[in-house]
């Protein structure tokens, strides 16, 4: 089958095209045939040997955590599927190697779920991993309705993702972005503020004397995020370890098809919406992440299948 690949940790320059074999499925698990894969910063991340201390890693790598496509095969006693079945997954795995930049990925059956019908395959292949770590990240806050929340990189996937599903149950939600973002944060329910120094000050122009909760989904913000938390607030991040040493939790998602199915409910409402930046063809996957490097999207950047 095709792939995308490398041999060796490096920068886009080792990430090729390759002829690699299909891969086994065992029972339990589902062939994937791929109609998209989304692209995530965790992904050139890990190319770089940015994660080599937390993750075993087998070469040659097959980047690619978020996935949708067709079922083109199951292994024994996987009453969950069928062959044609049209689904999506966060497929990682605890050792990084056979991912979904490629024609082809199994895959566990316990961490797919059914493809909800309104989303194309880019928007399937955008939400796994955003949308798992904004509701994990939501759930470990516990904020309620009518609280405030305060989450950091609005704009981005994960922000994105959170700020809905804030609303969604009745909080108040700030979120920082550039001014270029701003209508787009109001379209999805959140008061947008503008990222860096004199946040507290703007945060505080609004006429509140602190939030109830944090998202962080940028990093670099911890100062901030305590300046502005009430007594007994709640934060949390997803790209700062450190705060855990200051009261925090730091959020690392798990796969998990159940978490998958509850977005798709809230998909299948018209609570949820996806936003794609843009589109690659599989084969220009170093295009990719090289946009996703840059940090200026305005939604997620996602692979199509290969076209030569």
């Amino acid at each position: 089958m095709k792939a995308m690949s490398y041999s060796q940790y490096g920068g886009t320059e080792v990430l090729t095209q390759s002829q690699l074999p299909t891969p086994k499925v065992a029972p339990g698990s589902v062939l994937i045939r791929v109609k998209a894969a989304g692209v995530n910063p965790v992904d050139w991340k890990i190319m770089s040997g940015g994660l080599d201390a937390l993750m075993d890693v087998n070469f040659p790598v097959i980047p690619g955590w978020d996935v949708a496509g067709v079922v083109a095969a199951v292994g024994f006693d996987t009453p969950e599927f069928t062959v044609g079945d049209e689904v999506y997954s966060y497929g990682r795995r605890d050792t990084v190697h056979g991912g979904t930049f490629a024609e082809l990925v199994a895959l566990p059956a316990a961490i797919v779920a059914h493809k909800p019908a309104g989303l194309s395959w880019e928007q399937a292949a955008a939400l796994p991993l955003t949308g798992l770590t904004a509701q994990r990240t939501l759930d470990a806050l516990g904020v309620a309705e009518e609280q405030t929340l305060l989450i950091h990189n609005g704009s981005g996937g994960v922000g994105r993702t959170a700020i809905q599903l804030a609303v969604n149950d009745g909080v108040r939600v700030i979120a920082t972005a550039s001014p270029k973002n701003h209508d787009r944060m109001r379209e999805l329910g959140a008061i947008p503020l503008s990222y860096g120094p004199g946040l507290v000050e703007r945060v505080q122009e609004l006429g509140l004397e602190g939030v109830d909760a944090v998202a962080d989904f940028a990093g670099g913000v911890l100062t901030e995020t305590r300046a502005l938390l009430k007594a007994g607030g709640r934060h949390a991040s997803i790209a700062d370890w450190s705060v855990t040493q200051h009261g925090g939790q730091y959020v690392w998602v798990r796969p998990d098809a159940s978490e998958l199915e509850r977005l798709s409910l809230l998909v299948e409402d018209g609570t949820l919406s996806v936003d794609v930046a843009q589109t690659f063809p599989m084969q220009d996957a170093a295009q990719a992440f090289e946009a996703s490097m840059s940090g200026h999207g305005t939604g997620k950047i996602v692979l199509t299948e290969f076209t030569n």
